[in-house]
């Protein structure tokens, strides 16, 4: 079990509801989000492990999100989910920096493994950044 903090962000709210009853059942805390701006405002307010994003929203699509999640802040990690993409979808979403694409209904522990893999791999992007700010201190002050 891990105490992982992740963002689920749908307009399918059934979906959502039992998606972070299921997580948390595994220990992770799951804060929910019925749209992109509602992301967008949840993301620039709390730190999350992951984000799972829908691709199919109305209004801003899980594109477009992903683009202004990954503005506000580049080490989020983002995991797309989708019922219905393109392979074209997949590589934009994956050149735009999504951390994997899955389809719904993606398996629980594959899930909960890609959550915890992308915990990491932010752990690793802040600690580099520490380390960079460490050195530029240290190279400023000529220690």
């Amino acid at each position: 079990m891990s105490d992982h903090r992740v963002l689920l962000v749908d307009d399918e709210e059934e979906f959502v509801a039992v998606l972070a009853e299921r997580l948390g059942a595994r220990g992770l805390q799951a804060d929910t989000a019925a749209t992109g701006p509602a992301a967008l405002v949840k993301a620039g307010e709390t730190r999350y492990d992951a984000i799972l994003l829908d691709m199919a929203m109305p209004g801003m699509d899980g594109i477009e999100t992903l683009e202004r999640l990954l503005d506000l802040n580049p080490d989020l990690q983002v995991i797309l989910l989708t019922g219905r993409a393109t392979l074209e979808q997949a590589a934009t979403a994956i050149k735009l920096g999504a951390l994997d694409l899955l389809e719904k209904p993606a398996d629980i522990d594959t899930l909960v493994q890609k959550i915890e893999d992308a915990a990491t791999r932010r752990w690793s992007l802040e600690d580099r950044r520490i380390e960079e700010k460490v050195a530029d201190i240290i190279r400023k002050k000529g220690w």
